[in-house]
């Protein structure tokens, strides 16, 4: 990924050469790195830590809705890939939604929402990081102690965030080799020990007695699709891409059909080697299924510290994209100018990194003190919520955006591929697929925060007579907008 920033002046600090000369993004990632960065992308917390949450909501067939999740993020990655190879620019979905509508306060609700899936995404790593490291370190935690080491892992976080993290897709690489081992070795520890699974528990459905099977079904694939997330990152790195519309489907389709396939073995060694019951009640679900399958070996000691290198990842990668999207914002005077201020030796958004790991470490203690709740399942639901919310907005806009003319080559998705994207992600996003209210009550204060953030910017910068970036200029998108995922 680029590694520049914005120094105080709102100048570019390494991506311009002089005024009105602009340096473009090198184009130097190949199909291999683009196949590793989207399915280093996708790996992640969510497999790690929610598996055993599927299985509590429908039984021994976890894998279900690891699959339907797998469908419906298809569907969507479909619009992606069309709009993606008609507009290669490093914005994403509040590009594509500046585009279809030109409302600025919807522009700023998707780009804001994208950020508090980021913030959201991050603390349910941080959960699954400090449940991971009791497990590892061979602690017994209580809950108390657990959202200490949590909320001290996303401190760690700032710090690093602070001292400016230059990430790269070729380091992305060891990464994703140290993500899949773990996956892997989940697999291989299946295998092995197939003499003492019990392949009944497969096929079998145990859902809750308040809900029917096709409810509960719904209701763990809106869990299983925090799973999912991550593929729509790649569409930032299509400046840096060698001919997009050329190999972005093909690639992504492959990186996200590989990702399915692993997603969907783990949950069938999991609930064949761990009965349900268990699975669900742990925050470690898959050093569980290991501990099962090979009791004689060491392996349990080595997947919690890989499951904590997965999710550290990928809690890292979202606090720097949730506080350049709050710098970016601030920039673009649709936020308090405050949170747009950069220190001057480090050059990094020290304002906006501080304001969302309040916001991160006050999501991770209001959700863990609230007795009724399941921290890691509402953390992990509320980001698939809100990031469904902003594929429904995409799906519509890919239709939208079929009035502009596409250059030679792009993708174009079957139009019945996108109107049932937005259908089922309407529907995921809506109490129909029986979500825990607390999701709602999650997202809603997160989007108030920002709404407030809004109205109070707009209302300063009428009284001085400033106007925000109207962004129309599309293409200021790509440069210091607001919705760069990375400085």
């Amino acid at each position: 990924m680029s590694d520049r920033v914005v120094d105080a002046q709102g100048k570019q600090g390494q991506g311009e050469r002089g005024e009105g000369e602009q340096v473009e993004l090198k184009r130097a990632i190949g199909p291999k790195l683009l196949l590793l960065f989207i399915v280093g992308d996708i790996l992640g917390t969510g497999v790690y830590a929610l598996t055993g949450q599927v299985a509590g909501e429908v039984g021994g067939a976890a894998w279900l809705p690891f699959l339907i999740a797998f469908s419906v993020a298809t569907l969507t990655a479909f619009s992606y890939l069309e709009l993606v190879t008609k507009y290669p620019q490093a914005a994403g979905a509040a590009l594509y939604t500046h585009k279809a509508f030109g409302i600025h306060i919807v522009t700023f609700l998707v780009a804001f929402i994208v950020m508090s899936s980021g913030i959201t995404s991050a603390s349910t790593a941080s959960r699954a990081f400090a449940s991971n490291f009791a497990v590892g370190v061979g602690w017994e935690a209580t809950p108390p102690q657990i959202l200490v080491v949590a909320a001290g892992f996303m401190v760690l976080l700032a710090i690093v965030n602070f001292r400016g993290v230059g990430e790269s897709v070729k380091a992305n690489v060891v990464l994703t080799l140290v993500e899949l081992s773990g996956l892997l070795l989940v697999i291989m520890v299946g295998l092995t020990a197939l003499g003492q699974a019990d392949f009944s528990r497969v096929v079998a459905f145990d859902t809750p007695e308040d809900k029917s099977v096709f409810l509960a079904i719904t209701t763990a694939t809106s869990l299983a699709f925090f799973a999912m997330v991550g593929f729509e990152d790649s569409v930032n790195m299509a400046e840096e891409t060698k001919n997009p519309a050329r190999i972005f489907p093909r690639i992504m389709l492959t990186g996200m059909g590989i990702t399915g396939v692993i997603y969907v073995l783990v949950a069938i060694v999991a609930v064949a080697l761990v009965p349900v019951g268990e699975l669900a009640a742990s925050e470690t679900p898959l050093v569980e299924v290991v501990r099962a399958g090979a009791p004689g070996l060491p392996i349990d000691r080595i997947l919690p510290f890989i499951s904590m290198f997965a999710v550290a990842n990928s809690a890292l990668i979202n606090m720097l994209m949730a506080s350049r999207l709050i710098y970016g914002m601030a920039r673009q005077k649709v936020l308090p100018p405050v949170l747009g201020r950069v220190h001057p030796r480090r050059q990094t958004p020290w304002v906006a990194i501080i304001f969302t790991t309040v916001l991160a470490l006050a999501l991770i203690t209001a959700v863990s003190l609230n007795p009724e709740s399941n921290v890691i399942g509402v953390l992990g639901g509320t980001t698939a919520l809100l990031l469904l919310a902003v594929f429904t907005v995409v799906n519509t806009a890919v239709l939208i955006l079929r009035r502009d003319p596409a250059p030679e080559g792009a993708f174009r998705a079957p139009t019945a591929i996108p109107v049932l994207g937005a259908v089922t992600c309407l529907y995921l996003v809506t109490p129909l697929a029986g979500r825990d209210p607390l999701q709602y009550r999650v997202a809603g204060v997160i989007l108030v925060v920002g709404l407030v953030l809004w109205v109070i910017t707009y209302a300063v910068n009428a009284r001085l007579g400033i106007r925000p970036t109207r962004f129309s200029d599309p293409d200021s998108f790509s440069g210091s907008g607001p919705v760069n995922r990375v400085p």
